[in-house]
């Protein structure tokens, strides 16, 4: 495997979405266009209620999958094929908006600190065209970034720090590669 340099190191820009949430766009800005199949990474980290509390109504989508990762809050996603749930700290929560889905994410929190990312992915022209899913909310092993405060801007990409599951999962790689070169 070669190692690719760093290209280029590309700062957030501060950003309102959904109904005035603030969070730092690292992806889909016009300085960071270029990562296709991602579109978009959202950061949010607020830790007053009046910058997330109008979360994101109702809204729809359609030809790409987004997934979305909760480090401290709670969350509640709720769309037009029926599901529901809530994604609090650790959860991650996978939606194909394929040929189209109306959905929301709305805080279940009134108080305290609401922080995680969402990603979005762009779909192959035969998974687009299929129709719309969102999988149940699932819990996940802890992942520490570093901080992106709005406003502020932050660096991407985001450093991570080992926890057990990464360091099993890369320990898991260096067996299988050395197996395969037997």
């Amino acid at each position: 495997m070669s190692i690719r340099p760093v290209v280029k190191i590309v700062n957030g820009v501060p950003a309102s979405d959904g109904d005035g949430v603030r969070l730092t766009r690292m992806l889909g800005t016009a300085e960071a266009q270029m990562f296709d199949p991602f579109l978009m990474l959202d950061c949010f980290d607020n830790d007053q209620a009046s910058d997330y509390m109008g979360g994101f109504p109702d809204h729809p989508h359609r030809g790409f999958e987004t997934v979305t990762y909760m480090l401290e809050g709670r969350m509640r996603h709720r769309d037009n094929t029926g599901r529901e749930g809530i994604i609090g700290p650790g959860g991650i929560q996978w939606m194909r908006a394929g040929r189209g889905i109306v959905h929301s994410e709305m805080p279940e929190q009134s108080e305290g600190r609401m922080r995680g990312f969402q990603l979005w992915v762009n779909l192959a022209p035969r998974r687009a065209a299929r129709p719309a899913r969102s999988a149940a909310e699932r819990w996940m092993p802890s992942i520490s970034t570093s901080r992106c405060p709005p406003g502020r801007g932050s660096r991407s990409p985001s450093a991570a720090t080992a926890t057990p599951w990464s360091r099993s999962m890369r320990a898991r790689s260096a067996w299988r590669a050395a197996r395969s070169t037997r």
